[in-house]
């Protein structure tokens, strides 16, 4: 994805507020063997991009003065009430180094799964991003994970999923972390539950005759 930045005379917070004021929202880029660079964007074309899910996980290509650079987007501060974006920060982005950036996940073919279908259950999808780190030509924008095999009573984990060429997942203590968890419908429980109940109580047993009284 692609964005247009300009280069920024004046800093401080005098300056970005009268820069905040005209529509443009200040910024930085750093990283690399460059010096951090002052920058400033078009308010109204970055709220539209930090909309869009690319923006966020992806390499971006930002023109600055007339040259096309790599870069990721790193932070994002905004307005407490408003609707406004204060500050993005940019890192440059080297071509032989190993980048860490999480990554959205896209969850498919629940609907068809046995859990979903026939079993009564719902997916519940516990991880939504990934920590991954990889060169910035392998990172992908999003990794799409098959649910239609899902069962009643087996969960998903990291280890069940293949993760595109030259990615890694970074994982912090569990290893093997659950993806998605199959959790069974109350109502699906209910039919049982109410059949139990309906059922007649056993009749008391009769008392014999030579009982005592």
């Amino acid at each position: 994805m692609k964005f247009v930045a300009f280069e920024r005379a004046k800093q401080g917070t005098g300056a970005s507020r009268r820069l905040r004021i005209t529509g443009r929202t200040p910024g930085i880029v750093y990283g690399g063997k460059a010096e951090p660079q002052l920058i400033e964007l078009d308010h109204n074309a970055l709220w539209h991009a930090l909309k869009k899910e690319v923006f966020h996980s992806s390499v971006l290509d930002m023109e600055l003065n007339g040259v096309e650079s790599k870069v990721l987007l790193r932070d994002v501060q905004m307005h407490p009430y408003k609707q406004q974006v204060l500050h993005v920060d940019f890192q440059r982005v080297d071509a032989t180094t190993k980048l860490h950036m999480k990554v959205p996940l896209h969850y498919v073919g629940e609907e068809s799964s046995p859990a979903v279908k026939t079993e009564g259950c719902i997916a519940n999808h516990v991880v939504t991003e990934l920590d991954v780190l990889c060169l910035p030509s392998d990172l992908p924008e999003f990794i799409t994970v098959d649910l239609s095999g899902l069962r009643k009573g087996v969960s998903l984990n990291l280890a069940d999923i293949t993760l595109p060429k030259g990615v890694t997942a970074v994982t912090h203590g569990n290893k093997n972390p659950v993806l998605v968890s199959v959790v069974v419908v109350a109502s699906a429980e209910a039919p049982a539950a109410d059949a139990a109940a309906a059922a007649p109580a056993p009749a008391p047993a009769a008392k014999g005759k030579g009982g005592k009284k």
